[in-house]
Order: C-alpha cells, then sequence, then structure tokens
C-alpha cells in the first residue's frame, strides 16, 4: 500500500484571495532510480513567482506546465532514505534543492556547467512534486549538502532567493566601489545588497514600501530611494542624492520599475532583469547593456550555501504552517511580508 503525505494542491488557476491552494492527502513520492534520494521537508520558502504561477499570469508562458500541481521550489530537509547507487548523500544528512529539479546533463548548456539554462531543464514545484508538501524525491546530483547546524528556515530561501541574488549580483558585474541599484527589496533583494557588500560594491536600495528601505538600511544599503510611478520625480530624486548608477538590478515585477531601471543607469551602464517582463523602452545609442538571468548552476547553488555559512549571510524570514499557504501568499501579493516566509510541514 502506497503511503500518503500532505501537500497544498493547486488544481484551478485563480486569484489567491479565493484560497485555490487546497491541503490534500496525495501519494508520498517513493525513489524510482538508483541516483534518487527521499527527502522530508522541513522548510520551504515561498517565492512571489509561485504567486504568479497560481494566479495564471504566467500562462502563456507554460507555468505550470501541468495541472494539479504542488508550488513550492526552495527545499530544505532531512534525507530519510536513498537509492541503491547514492554516494554523495546518506540516511540522516541534510539536503537543499533549488528550483532546479533535473536536466539532461548532456547539451552544450549542461557541459559548461550551466544546467539553468538547459531546454530539458525541470523545475521544482511545476509538477505533483514541489515543496509545498512533507516530501520530495531528487537525484543526488541536483541536490546540495547544509550544514547540519543550519535552521530549516535560515536555509530554505538560499535555495531560490538566495541563488537568485548572487547569481544576478554575480551578472552585474559588480567590483569594488561600483554603484549598484538594487530595485525590489523583499526575498530576494534583501540577500542581493548581501552579496553586493561583499563585493565591495557601494549598494543604492530602491522599493517603494519604507520597510523595506529600512531594511535595506540595516543590511548595508549606502542610500535608500523610495519608488515612485512619476519617474521624473523619481530620477530627479535620484540624480541628486546619488547620480545615476553603475549597474542595476530589478527583482519587482513591474515594467515600469524596469523602464526606470534602464534610464538610472548611466550610459554604458548594466541592468539585470531577476523577473519575467517587458522592457518597454530601449535606446541603443546608450549603448547600455540588458542582461537576464535564471536562477543559477549547481555550482552556483554549492557556492552559495558556502558564503552564507562563512559570511554570516542574514536570511530575514518568518515562519508559518503549512496549511496558510493561501493566506501566506495572499500577504506577499501585498507586500505584507518583510523579507521572506516560509512554510513548515
Amino acid at each position: 500500500m502506497v503511503e500518503k503525505m500532505r501537500a497544498m494542491v493547486l488544481s484551478k488557476l485563480a486569484p489567491i484571495e479565493t484560497k485555490p491552494l487546497k491541503l490534500t492527502e496525495i501519494d508520498r513520492h517513493e525513489i524510482k532510480t538508483p541516483k534518487e534520494i527521499l527527502i522530508k521537508i522541513e522548510a520551504c520558502g515561498v517565492c512571489h513567482s509561485q504567486l504568479h504561477s497560481i494566479e495564471g499570469d504566467w500562462k502563456d508562458l507554460g507555468i505550470p506546465p501541468t495541472l494539479p500541481t504542488v508550488p513550492g521550489h526552495e527545499v530544505v530537509g532531512k534525507v530519510v532514505e536513498v537509492g541503491k547507487e547514492v554516494t554523495k548523500f546518506k540516511v540522516g544528512d541534510r539536503a537543499g534543492i533549488s528550483p532546479l529539479l533535473e536536466s539532461c546533463m548532456n547539451c552544450q548548456y549542461c557541459n559548461e556547467g550551466k544546467e539553468n539554462l538547459c531546454d530539458s531543464m525541470e523545475v521544482l514545484g511545476e509538477s505533483l512534486k514541489g515543496g509545498y508538501s512533507e516530501y520530495v524525491t531528487v537525484s543526488e546530483d541536483f541536490a546540495t549538502k547544509i550544514p547540519e547546524d543550519m535552521k530549516p528556515e535560515y536555509a530554505a530561501p538560499l535555495f531560490c532567493a538566495g541563488i537568485t541574488a548572487y547569481k544576478a549580483v554575480k551578472a552585474s558585474e559588480p567590483k569594488h566601489g561600483k554603484k549598484v541599484g538594487i530595485f525590489g527589496i523583499g526575498g530576494v533583494g534583501h540577500m542581493a545588497i548581501q552579496f553586493a557588500k561583499l563585493e565591495g560594491c557601494e549598494v543604492v536600495a530602491v522599493s517603494r514600501n519604507q520597510i523595506h528601505l529600512d531594511i535595506a538600511k540595516k543590511l548595508g544599503a549606502s542610500k535608500t530611494i523610495q519608488f515612485e510611478k512619476d519617474q521624473e520625480k523619481f530620477l530627479k530624486n535620484l540624480k541628486e542624492k546619488v547620480g545615476l548608477l553603475d549597474s542595476a538590478i530589478v527583482f519587482a515585477p513591474a515594467d515600469i520599475v524596469t523602464d526606470t531601471a534602464i534610464k538610472s543607469v548611466k550610459k554604458g551602464g548594466l541592468v539585470v532583469i531577476g523577473t519575467v517582463g517587458n522592457i518597454p523602452n530601449f535606446v541603443a545609442f546608450e549603448e547600455k547593456t540588458v542582461r537576464g538571468t535564471l536562477i543559477g548552476s549547481r555550482q552556483d547553488m554549492i557556492d552559495v550555501v558556502k558564503i552564507a555559512q562563512e559570511k554570516n549571510l542574514k536570511v530575514m524570514s518568518k515562519t508559518y504552517p503549512l496549511e496558510q499557504a493561501n493566506e501566506v501568499l495572499e500577504k506577499l501579493k501585498t507586500s505584507d511580508v518583510e523579507a521572506r516566509a516560509v512554510l513548515i510541514p
């Protein structure tokens, strides 16, 4: 008889206020290949991209690819069973999974260590394998070891927010003294501030929410500027306070923010887009570069965990029971989450 597990299942795309996630008992995942491990989930971070997926904002992008689905793509837990060919983990070890659930391991991208760009890449939380549940299986090749003393609510956000922030900062070509603007200070942005500071950058934090700006200041941002939809007014304020930026990183999922970020960097500057959206205006003659970024590779994930442990990275999180996933996502929608919400099964 197949064992069961609790999971928050999405069967129909709908506004989060209608509570579309339903607590359901589904078949517990079982190890099906010799290199898989079974993880008992200790914590799963709540990402803004899951909100877009649940409400149907990204339906045109094929996200989620199937229904029903179990969301959740930043997971940590304990290994409770291993396949017969597993060498990296043993029962009792702690492991984490980023959105990168698997890739083909044979294509050009995989051979270059860019598995996150693989055309066959599968995403955790876009099938019945998702973190809003009690168990999940994964190939040992796509799980990352976690130090035993790293708390679940600290570790889980590293596996999407952390790696996204780290990769975006790397993509911004950071160096000592460079003036980097971070647009959107939430679960991802508050970590990006710290990664940029570790590179010696002068960080300018931009958010519409004063609470987030206060957090940014505590985390070492050199300057904080409140975002305004009146673009002319915002740019005037920016130029007066700090001048034009060398680079900008965008985490806020709004086209007006992306457009404003592009106009906030100097000619020849660089803008990194860490969200989904359109680029409303782009003037080629200003020699600016716009670059996209998508989570990160397996090696990037290893690096993030190591940096977090060695540099005492601050991960701001608040825990909630698994059953409150709808309510937590609604809080996220109304910007009522300071940094990262984490679900505990």
